[in-house]
This record gives C-alpha cells, sequence and structure tokens, in this order.
C-alpha cells in the first residue's frame, strides 16, 4: 500500500549521512515535533537526481524554510558513505541527506521502483512530500521517467 495524505510516516531505521559521522535514527524520531520536506531521488550521483533534483531543493531552500519548513531532506536507495559523498559534492549545506540503504523506507512506504534495467536494482522512486510531526500533508510522486511535480519549485508552489 503506497503512503498517502493524512497517513503516519512508517517507523523504520534511516542513517542520517554528516561530514562529521553517519547517525542511525528512527524515522518517528527524526520527524518528530518538525515540519520536513522530504525528497526522495533514484539515486546519487544519477544524472537528473545530480543536476536537477538535488540543486532544485538546495535553489528554494531559503525559500522552503520562509514557507515554514523547518528542515530539508534528501533520501536515496544508497549507503550512508555514498550520500556522504553526494552532499558535500553538491555543496549542499541546507540539505539533509538521509540513507535508505536497504530501501526500508521506501519499501515501507510503498514507493520503490524496479530500476534493474539500468543496474540499478530495487530504488526509490521519485517523489517529494512535506511531513508534518510524522504525518504526511503534501504528497507528489512522479509517473516513471518524469521529473514535474517532485520539484521544488511545484512543491513551493503547494505551500
Amino acid at each position: 500500500m503506497t503512503i498517502a495524505v493524512g497517513d503516519k510516516l512508517p517507523d523504520v531505521k534511516i542513517v542520517k549521512a554528516t561530514a562529521e559521522a553517519n547517525e542511525a535514527v528512527q524515522s518517528s524520531d527524526y520527524f518528530k515535533g518538525k515540519k520536513v520536506v522530504l525528497f526522495s531521488v533514484p539515486g546519487a550521483f544519477t544524472p537528473t537526481c545530480s543536476a536537477k533534483h538535488l540543486p532544485g531543493f538546495v535553489a528554494k531552500a531559503a525559500e522552503l524554510k520562509a514557507k515554514g519548513i523547518d528542515e530539508i531532506a534528501c533520501t536515496a536507495v544508497n549507503d550512508a558513505f555514498v550520500m556522504k559523498a553526494w552532499g558535500a559534492a553538491s555543496g549542499s549545506a541546507d540539505v539533509t541527506m538521509l540513507a535508505d540503504g536497504n530501501g526500508d523506507l521506501a519499501t515501507a512506504l510503498g514507493l520503490t521502483m524496479d530500476g534493474s534495467g539500468f543496474g540499478l536494482g530495487t530504488r526509490g522512486q521519485r517523489f517529494s512530500m512535506v511531513v508534518n510531526d510524522g504525518v504526511v500533508e503534501h504528497l507528489f510522486v512522479e509517473a516513471p521517467g518524469d521529473f514535474k511535480v517532485s520539484t521544488a519549485e511545484h512543491l513551493l508552489e503547494s505551500l
């Protein structure tokens, strides 16, 4: 079953990848008491993700925070070391990198995709959402191959 607006996020382990360390956290703890934009990419360092998706949220971070967003987080079915390296390479100090190395979050959300045709295996779909104290307020899931509704610009228009 796919997560929907009004649903509480599932409680799974994710890893917050920072320059200092990798920190395993429960999603229920991470999203508790704050308003978070969470966006998912099929993979760190992949073309659309690196050229458009992440840079869009970096560029719009101040505008999102001005609309009441406390934190912006990016997740992908990549390990914490890859997410840390991607965050460092992108200059994305305004975006927290959340590694979903085993795909537990993507699976629990019902938002996985089969990227095996590209050698990627099972990955998370491209989406963006606003999570307020653990509850989904807005959710935008892309059709396969699209990059329209999960953008920072589209999310800003919904706030």
